[in-house]
């Protein structure tokens, strides 16, 4: 295509559509989308490669695994790639813009009561009905990534060992290289030798280096610094997002008790949207209004960044024999993570005969009438909320 094609006022109404439609998609992700990153990739999957054709299952798993291979918070960085291969440069700040506010602004409504009235509100409600919901919709969105992501025995066993590995306890990181690394190998030493090894051992021991301390700037500054470098160097689930919050707020600064940390990790879970708004609600208790934004904008600027420079090589990755079987390993470890974050999930959701019926009529409905997921889950909302007031 000519440039001059590009500015032709037809292709550019196209691509304001484009970009218009990424910003409607992705607000209404970020206010419905419960249940964590692996429901939030499953939401995603559903609505950008199921429903509108954005993109292939093959190209969904390889911006999957590229996602999983940089800091962040891997769902909200989907939510760039998608919004970039959809719309362009826009459509990754606007996909992730649009994705992240929603959560922010319910999360800044929290913050605010509890400043306020020292607790947090119950929702305890909206979560019985959706969490069995949000189980159908990942197992629907493994079954439909997991026939393309296992393409030979070997990623079979692969993947299983990855899922055992995990419920035995290993960390996240260490499994999403590992098994990248050993499928790497596994398909090129015969073929190129051991000196042609990428040396990606050099990544693993820079994720896992420690950071020097910083020094203390005072106030705002502070805070924005912090989550700045938590974004910029953060793997894994809330777990470790919480390790690092105690570390710098608890610990090191005394800015935050235990309890007010714990409670801000809770708001960040069962709110919609990214979990990382767990940073706006300490920005605004430890800095009200100018803390929450800049909380906000210091953890998740990093993945703008982060995207921005790994989506262009994905596709050239995908060509290499070496980086095309790091992807194959990934792929199948991430499916396998969100296998057993499901699991774990499961056994917290489904509680009841109720909650277990939930989740299986969601289930028939996505499989064999292919019912949006979006008004599933909004449905079990509604179904918690009548099923409690009938209990009262």
């Amino acid at each position: 295509m000519q440039p001059e094609e590009l500015e032709h006022p037809a292709g550019v109404r196209q691509r304001d559509g484009e970009l218009a439609e990424v910003a409607r998609l992705f607000t209404k992700l970020g206010f419905i989308a419960f249940g964590g990153p692996a429901a939030h990739i499953a939401l995603m999957h559903d609505e950008a490669v199921v429903r509108r054709k954005w993109l292939s299952e093959e190209e969904f798993l390889d911006l999957l695994g590229a996602t999983n291979l940089i800091p962040g918070p891997n769902s909200t960085e989907m939510t760039m790639h998608l919004g970039l291969r959809r719309a362009g440069w826009r459509g990754l700040v606007v996909g992730g813009a649009c994705f992240i506010l929603p959560a922010m602004a319910i999360v800044l409504a929290f913050a605010w009561a509890y400043v306020r009235y020292g607790d947090l509100p119950q929702v305890q409600w909206l979560l019985y009905g959706v969490t069995p919901v949000i189980i159908a919709v990942v197992f629907q969105a493994l079954w439909g990534l997991g026939r393309k992501a296992v393409k030979n025995l070997p990623l079979l066993l692969l993947g299983s060992l990855v899922l055992i590995l995990y419920l035995l306890g290993a960390g996240e990181i260490p499994l999403l290289f590992g098994a990248g690394l050993v499928y790497m190998l596994f398909r090129n030493l015969g073929r190129s030798g051991i000196a042609a090894i990428p040396p990606l051992p050099l990544i693993l021991l820079a994720q896992n280096a420690q950071l020097p301390a910083m020094a203390r700037p005072s106030g705002l500054a502070t805070l924005f610094l912090l989550f700045l470098k938590i974004g910029s160097v953060l793997y894994g689930s809330g777990y470790v997002l919480l390790a690092f919050l105690q570390n710098d707020f608890v610990d090191r600064l005394g800015w935050l008790t235990n309890a007010q940390l714990i409670d801000a990790v809770a708001v960040g879970q069962f709110t919609p949207g990214p979990v990382f708004t767990t940073a706006t609600f300490i920005g605004y208790v430890t800095g009200g209004w100018g803390g929450a934004v800049l909380a906000t904008l210091g953890i998740f600027l990093p993945g703008f960044v982060f995207v921005a420079l790994v989506n262009p090589v994905v596709p050239r990755l995908r060509e290499s024999t070496w980086f095309g079987a790091l992807l194959d390993g990934v792929n199948v470890a991430a499916l396998a993570l969100m296998a057993a974050v499901t699991l774990e999930l499961a056994g917290a959701a489904v509680v009841d005969l109720f909650t277990a019926f939930l989740a299986l009529t969601a289930a028939v409905l996505l499989l064999r009438y292919r019912v949006n997921s979006v008004w599933l889950v909004l449905g079990g909302g509604l179904a918690g909320l009548l099923f409690r007031i009938l209990q009262a």
